[in-house]
């Protein structure tokens, strides 16, 4: 069973709406430990306090440790009063008692569960609890040439099918390679791909009864799909360094990365130049460029997208009428503070203050991004390339999200045994029978 306590939404109001004459002081853990963000979250603390009387003291943690430090905090009585983290510690969190699930479902049935975008509620639901609020996030992305495509009359990289007749057309090298697949075991983008292609093919390493899946049927979809796109790419260890510098150096049809790539093809980074043009800082290669969420493989029409979603936990030990206002106030008032730490990599995962509202869409695509120079989202992209964007985060997924086996996945995320055998195959050192067979029993013996 998990911990809760009751959330009086009438002291969240009144908090919210003057300062109080009793105020309290809580502790916020927050991921986002970069100077700069600090500053900023330091100014939404301000901002509550103006509003409410409450003070909060910021408080920064390496996401890495968050994990153990919220585990020793929890043993000794000591959490904080919010906290934030990913997506992989939502159901090991809630299960252990460490959040109060029935506030963060309290806060996000007031501020409107259809103002928010339904994958990143629905990660977070269990037991027909919303166990944490859901602040940002972000959708991988197939970044391709749409200029390119238009040329060569081929359709939008929407599923295996599509990509693999854009390699056959596109692929030309050293001049064009048709992707830019990742090929390094040790890193852990490899294994982004590798879910994100999994998705969209149907396939999960985890049955929804906790099992290892041991139909191979869709893996072994999986493993020829990334065969092809490896076969398409570059000779070496390549991880996302190279399909980045190959994409911006206009070498490559096709690659999957985050959305921090948006600032960079806007030219707004010398340490990640556009080389494509002579001017480095040119948008050229931005407007050729088309985007693409949500793609299909074979037997899962409805396709899928790989999404990383940021949560702000109200804890067992928290004071939770102010843990809850401050939570509130971060994705109403705030929220334009909270997005504004990084544009594009914190995507709205609450489109507006009321059902159909996309208020906060429309102010994140006018928030400055870039490093050496800035520049409003809205400035690079089309509004319509900006809505496909966000828009995957209504549909994004996880392994094991749906099934409640979040951790089971994590860890076979974490062993990296996918990415051991699949280069095996691509290298032609196993068969496809051989390699599918060894992932499943690789995954059974975590």
């Amino acid at each position: 069973m998990f911990k809760t306590k009751l959330l009086s939404a009438a002291v969240i109001a009144s908090a919210m709406a003057i300062p109080v004459s009793h105020a309290d002081t809580i502790k916020f853990w927050t991921m986002e430990i970069q100077p700069e963000r600090m500053a900023i979250q330091e100014k939404l603390a301000e901002g509550f306090k103006a509003a409410s009387g409450h003070t909060v003291e910021v408080i920064p943690v390496e996401e890495a440790e968050i994990s153990t430090r919220t585990t020793a905090a929890f043993a000794a009585g000591d959490l904080p009063d919010v906290l934030n983290h990913t997506v992989q510690h939502l159901l090991p969190f809630a299960e252990a008692g460490i959040l109060d699930t029935s506030a963060a479902t309290d806060v996000v049935e007031k501020l409107g569960v259809d103002t928010y975008a339904a994958g990143a509620v629905n990660m977070a639901k269990s037991n027909g609890e919303i166990v944490s609020v859901p602040t940002d996030g972000w959708t991988q992305l197939v970044v391709y040439r749409a200029d390119l495509f238009k040329e060569a009359g081929l359709s939008a990289p929407k599923s295996f099918a599509d990509i693999e007749a854009a390699i056959a057309k596109l692929h030309n090298p050293p001049e064009m390679y048709g992707f830019v697949a990742a090929t390094k075991i040790d890193e852990t983008y490899m294994m982004q791909l590798i879910e994100h292609i999994s998705l969209a093919a149907g396939y999960s390493p985890v049955n929804a009864d906790g099992s290892i899946n041991e139909d191979t049927a869709a893996l072994k979809e999986v493993l020829k799909f990334y065969k092809v796109i490896a076969d398409a790419s570059p000779e070496g260890e390549l991880f996302w360094k190279q399909s980045r510098e190959q994409y911006l150096d206009g070498k490559a049809a096709m690659i999957i990365w985050s959305p921090s790539l948006l600032d960079e093809l806007g030219g707004l980074r010398d340490s990640a130049p556009v080389t494509y043009a002579s001017d480095t800082t040119s948008k050229e290669l931005a407007e050729k460029t088309g985007f693409v969420t949500v793609f299909s493989g074979p037997g899962n029409d409805a396709g899928a997208a790989y999404a990383d979603v940021r949560y702000l936990g109200i804890t067992a030990d928290a004071n939770t009428d102010v843990a809850a206002a401050f939570v509130e106030y971060v994705v109403s008032e705030g929220y334009g503070h909270w997005l504004s730490q990084a544009p594009e990599g914190k995507f709205p995962v609450r489109r507006g203050d009321a059902a159909g509202s996309t208020l906060y869409e429309e102010l994140w695509a006018t928030l400055p991004v870039g490093v050496d120079r800035k520049a409003p989202l809205g400035d690079i992209y089309p509004k319509s390339v900006i809505d496909d964007i966000v828009a995957g985060l209504s549909v994004g997924n996880r392994w094991g999200v749906e099934s409640g086996n979040l951790a089971t996945a994590s860890k076979i995320v974490n062993a990296r045994v996918m990415s051991q055998v699949i280069r095996q195959f691509v290298d032609g050192e196993l068969s496809i029978d051989d390699a599918a067979a060894m992932i499943v029993e690789k995954h059974k013996a975590l």
